[in-house]
């Protein structure tokens, strides 16, 4: 990555600025797409910000995507997104002007780069029969999150058969420090570090989560490898239900809250198993985790600890 002209949109997302931090660190010259009013929020890059360039641009805006002409990068990871799968259901209307329009806008504004990775989601697989999921697998998306990720993806592999550098990458759940207490992990430990009462479903279903630092080995070599075409999970930690999930952090930062497993619903969409087959990014990129569940959430523990 040294020297290389990158481009990261929705640079200050999760994914996304652990991402941006390691390239930096690699001696990329990155630049990051931002939107136009939240140039103040990306706090996750407060620490580098003198380090990299900054495009205030929204990939729903075609005119303002004419800045990528003119930067020119060799390398684009695509992470810009609406991301959450529950919220998507009532903002229907954004999620697919953000990740179908969007993804296609950014794609037909330039594509003279050498590699462009874009983001796809587990999410896409949906209701499936068989797991571990294979990428070979039919998607069943049952959000509109998911149906428009892989719409993006879809536009996406429609580039690589013209003959463009495209790779698709389907990360699996992902946390670490910095994310939003939006996500399961961090929800569960910043309200077991305040106390706060635990409520969830019976927990039953199972989910697979990744470390953030793992999951930006996965999308750099993705860049550097450059297996055009292809589609590759990446994942492939422990499978966890999210009722064990819950245990685990209770116990791992000695909290005080009441824990209530089984006191909510489940969601009428619910995908009871989630994980993935990494054998395909074995193959491919040599790409594998590196840190152990239990190393990861210690430490993503205490970086939240820190910030209270």
């Amino acid at each position: 990555m040294k020297g290389k002209r990158v481009l990261v949109t929705g640079g200050s997302g999760f994914i996304a600025s652990h991402l941006v931090e390691r390239l930096v660190k690699e001696g990329a010259d990155v630049t990051i797409m931002t939107r136009y009013d939240s140039v103040v929020k990306n706090i996750r890059l407060k620490h580098i910000w003198d380090s990299i360039h900054v495009m205030e641009a929204d990939i729903r805006n075609v005119d303002s995507l004419q800045q990528v002409k003119k930067l020119k990068p060799e390398i684009v990871f695509h992470l810009a997104a609406y991301n959450h799968v529950g919220s998507s259901f009532t903002h229907v209307d954004e999620v697919y002007d953000v990740n179908a329009k969007g993804t296609a806008n950014l794609l037909e504004s330039y594509n003279d780069y050498e590699c462009f990775v874009y983001t796809s989601t587990s999410e896409v697989y949906g209701l499936q029969d068989k797991v571990p999921f294979r990428e070979d697998a039919c998607p069943r998306p049952i959000s509109p999150y998911a149906i428009t990720k892989y719409a993006g993806e879809l536009h996406a592999r429609l580039h690589a058969h013209m003959g463009r550098p495209v790779v698709v990458l389907r990360p699996f759940n992902a946390f670490g420090p910095s994310q939003t207490t939006k996500a399961i992990i961090p929800e569960l430990i910043t309200n077991c570090l305040a106390g706060k009462p635990i409520r969830s479903t019976k927990g039953e279903q199972t989910r697979e989560f990744n470390f953030v630092k793992d999951l930006v080995d996965g999308f750099i070599l993705a860049a550097e490898k450059k297996p055009v075409g292809e589609i590759i999970n990446i994942g492939g930690t422990t499978e966890i239900s999210i009722h064990d999930l819950i245990l685990k952090i209770a116990e791992l930062t000695h909290t005080s809250s009441k824990i209530e497993i089984g006191a909510l619903p489940y969601r009428p969409t619910e995908i009871w198993r989630m994980y993935a087959d990494v054998s395909k990014a074995k193959r491919i990129l040599g790409w594998e985790p590196k840190t152990k569940f239990d190393d990861s959430i210690n430490q993503t523990i205490d970086w939240y600890r820190a910030q209270q």
